[in-house]
């Protein structure tokens, strides 16, 4: 009974953790990717030789669950290595995930709606991918910003 409420509790709030991370950096990504694709559509449909840049404005909100994906590996890691994690590690790597899990997923969405401006900017003019993408990555940082707390969280469980 003591390894239920210890070991496997600090197991189990790892594992949610390291879900938490990557299912909500995952659906902020999902969501920003298809918002931005649907703009992206429009566009190609005028002007198919937009595509390159249109698609590099798409992507850039995908980048956020590739973060909550590292984060997830990260925690997950810790779990595999044949010990039981107690209460105590396991809820550090729960609040690890909330910072790359909560910014992520709020980046993201923010971020494809940047992305799709900046498609509708190339849309109007060719040559402004650039811009586009510079204010889409200024949204980028913040999701950076929480990878980083969230790694320096797990590097203390």
């Amino acid at each position: 009974m003591e390894f239920l409420q210890g070991d496997l509790i600090g197991t189990i709030l790892a594992v949610l953790g390291a879900a938490f991370a990557f299912v909500l950096t995952g659906i902020g990504s999902s969501r920003a990717v298809g918002v931005a694709g649907q703009a992206g559509a429009g566009v190609l449909t005028e002007d198919p030789d937009r595509f390159v840049p249109v698609m590099i404005l798409q992507a850039l909100p995908s980048t956020q669950a590739i973060y909550g994906f590292v984060i997830a590996f990260l925690i997950i890691g810790n779990i595999v290595t044949g010990q039981p994690l107690d209460f105590g590690s396991g809820l550090i790597l729960f609040l690890a995930s909330l910072p790359v899990g909560i910014v992520g997923y709020a980046s993201a969405v923010l971020q494809g709606r940047v992305s799709v401006a900046g498609i509708h900017m190339v849309a109007k003019q060719a040559d402004s991918m650039i811009r586009g993408v510079i204010l889409a990555l200024m949204v980028e940082m913040f999701a950076i910003l929480s990878l980083i707390i969230s790694i320096l969280i797990i590097g203390k469980a």
